[in-house]
């Protein structure tokens, strides 16, 4: 994920809140905004950028200087230097109104996600519970004054925060506190004070507002002005996608039944919403004999982010080396490396912020430019300013003298930051507004991450970084066998999972009345309907914590998602077609792909680079068959 945060002060404030930089941003917050409407309604600007695309000389400059100018104008006339008078008061009002309630619903999901705690005391409730997640929480609770708090006989602190959570639901035998912990979760940022229910509301009236002064039909409209896509073709690759995965998802659910009542449980007739996860794992482990806890010890932090960097090297000829020290840092564990081409010759740097802080760090993963190469900005007597990067996840800290020691799907998360990362720093466009990850359309900005991910089931590159973090020992060939067997398990439901969020992300900004009767609730229901064979959860506000589309640059854009995902999987697809096994052919083909998606930026259409690395345009093909989705046989 690739968040729009753009000021220096916002950005930490995801990595180390605290009530002083609240209160510092709150202050600047309007003035702020107010410079930023300012600037990007000049007409004087406006009107400059006009008369270049108008002048004689217009067809003599590069393509990334025809993007940059074409790019100004629309985002000009998106906010608003086309109004005049009281509409361009209005529309300024609520820019500043956006601002704020996009600030406040982030510090109330942050909130409520730490305000949750569970200590416990009897180790029954725990059962199910792996070393590591026990680890953490009794680490939590020593954190909280329970300074005599071990692993084995507790207590434990359970909190919201990612790795506890999902702990949690994939392995507490406890069914209880299965449902305890999954209605706190699914409904923060819900109730009392740091409800999030009427800034939902009211974010959607304003940007209704906003949309219908700017000439446009609704909100969604305005999203897809500066993206690939258009909503129709969005709603009809959705469509598709929820079709193919549909019966998938139901092969799943019945699956997943039938394992559960064959193993005896009692919830086995009267499936809930936090059973699917736990016996959901529980089949996977038994289908594929792998168990993701037990494979921890083979993906030690130091070691995974060794097996990226080599894999970085044979692709893009790239070698990264440690640089701690050069920079400061905001916290103890945030390291900083360099990123230097095949002469040895530096051309970007990346911090990695890699684990948990609950108390101040906000959940999820994501990688932001701190500056973007740029000749223009170049220091006195370089040729350009170098770009550096930043990479965030929340795994599982060390524990002890234990390293970070990672679930798969961890593993799958750095290496897609990692890819966000390179397509920042392996930039060969000088023109700082279309460097790296700017001014490519929002649609297209995840097909270099989700591309990278990829990689986590190539054979040399996974048994190349799975080493037993105590005795060095590989990952068994057979387990490596068994993930790649196991990479399609689920995908129908994993794939409506994105297309609900995706769909009620769109339904929300298309044809919803934030005035009306329904509520945004009832959308979600309607969706969840038609996205999951269980009947959607009465309590269900998830709504309430969606911070990609409230709080972030996803609204009316989640689908980017899916949509970067045809891109990214044809992407690879040129590698498999190249020959996984053929050194020189995948070296061949990855510096092509350095060359063009990784290289241009966004001095060209997202559309002319893809044609450029693939040779042709995008086919969903690749997705569905790499998740499996492809129409299932009628004897299925």
């Amino acid at each position: 994920m690739i968040p729009l945060i753009s000021k220096k002060k916002k950005k930490k404030k995801s990595v180390k809140d605290s009530s002083d930089l609240r209160s510092a941003i709150e202050e600047i917050q309007p003035e702020k905004v107010k410079f930023g409407l300012r600037l990007s309604q000049s007409k004087p600007i406006y009107e400059t950028f006009k008369s270049i695309r108008n002048s004689p000389s217009w067809e003599s400059l590069t393509d990334a200087r025809k993007r940059i100018v074409e790019d100004k104008i629309k985002e000009a006339v998106l906010d608003g230097v086309a109004l005049e008078d009281e509409k361009r008061e209005k529309f300024n009002e609520i820019q500043q109104e956006l601002e704020k309630l996009s600030q406040k619903f982030s510090e109330n999901v942050l909130d409520a996600t730490k305000r949750f705690e569970k200590l416990i005391v009897d180790k029954k409730e725990v059962e199910g519970l792996p070393a590591t997640a026990l680890g953490l929480a009794a680490q939590t609770a020593v954190s909280k004054g329970h300074e005599n708090a071990t692993p084995e006989n507790g207590p434990w602190i359970i909190t919201l925060d990612a790795p506890s959570y999902m702990a949690v639901m994939l392995h507490a035998r406890n069914r209880s506190l299965r449902e305890e912990v999954f209605r706190a979760y699914i409904s923060r940022a819900s109730s009392g004070e740091l409800d999030n229910t009427d800034i939902i509301t009211q974010i959607l009236k304003l940007r209704l507002q906003k949309a219908k002064l700017l000439g446009y039909n609704n909100y969604a409209e305005v999203s897809m002005a500066t993206k690939m896509a258009t909503v129709e073709r969005v709603e009809e690759l959705l469509e598709k996608l929820r079709v193919a995965s549909w019966d998938h998802h139901v092969k799943d659910i019945e699956e997943m039944k039938a394992f559960a009542k064959e193993s005896g449980a009692p919830e086995a007739n009267d499936i809930d919403h936090w059973d699917v996860n736990f016996w959901s794992e529980r089949l996977r482990e038994a289908k594929y004999d792998i168990n993701e806890e037990e494979l921890r010890p083979y993906f030690a932090l130091p070691k995974v982010l060794d097996g990226l960097f080599t894999l970085a090297n044979k692709l893009f000829g790239v070698s990264i080396e440690a640089a701690d020290g050069l920079a400061p840092v905001w916290n103890p564990d945030v390291r900083f490396y360099c990123v230097k081409d095949s002469s040895g010759q530096q051309i970007a740097y990346f911090y990695f912020d890699p684990y948990s802080r609950p108390a101040e760090k906000r959940g999820g993963a994501w990688m932001d430019e701190v500056f973007a190469r740029s000749r223009v900005l170049a220091p006195p007597g370089a040729p350009v300013r170098l770009p550096i990067a930043h990479m965030v996840c929340n795994q599982m800290p060390p524990v002890g003298d234990k390293p970070s020691l990672m679930t798969f799907r961890e593993v799958e998360t750095v290496f897609h930051e990692f890819g966000h990362a390179l397509q920042h720093m392996l930039t060969k466009q000088d023109e700082g507004l279309v460097a790296g990850i700017r001014g490519i359309e929002w649609d297209a900005v995840e097909l270099p991450s989700q591309f990278m991910e990829n990689w986590c089931y190539h054979k040399e590159t996974l048994l190349g970084l799975a080493k037993h973090y105590e005795t060095g020992e590989p990952l068994p060939e057979e387990i490596y066998s068994k993930l790649l067997a196991a990479k399609t398990f689920r995908a129908g439901s994993l794939s409506l999972r994105q297309i609900r969020f995706a769909s009620v992300d769109l339904e929300l900004h298309t044809t919803f009345d934030p005035s009306g009767d329904l509520s945004i609730f009832d959308v979600d229901r309607k969706v969840a309907e038609r996205t999951y064979i269980l009947p959607p959860f009465p309590e269900d506000r998830f709504l309430c914590s969606f911070s990609h589309i409230f709080a972030g640059g996803y609204s009316a854009g989640y689908y980017s998602y899916k949509w970067a995902e045809v891109l990214s999987a044809d992407a690879f697809s040129a590698f498999e077609d190249a020959g996984l096994e053929d050194d020189k052919a995948i070296k061949e083909t990855g510096h092509r792909f350095r060359e063009t998606i990784l290289a241009l930026g966004g001095g060209k259409s997202p559309l002319e680079v893809f044609v450029a690395f693939r040779g042709r345009e995008p086919s969903p093909e690749p997705l569905l068959r790499h998740n499996g989705l492809l129409p299932m046989p009628a004897s299925a």
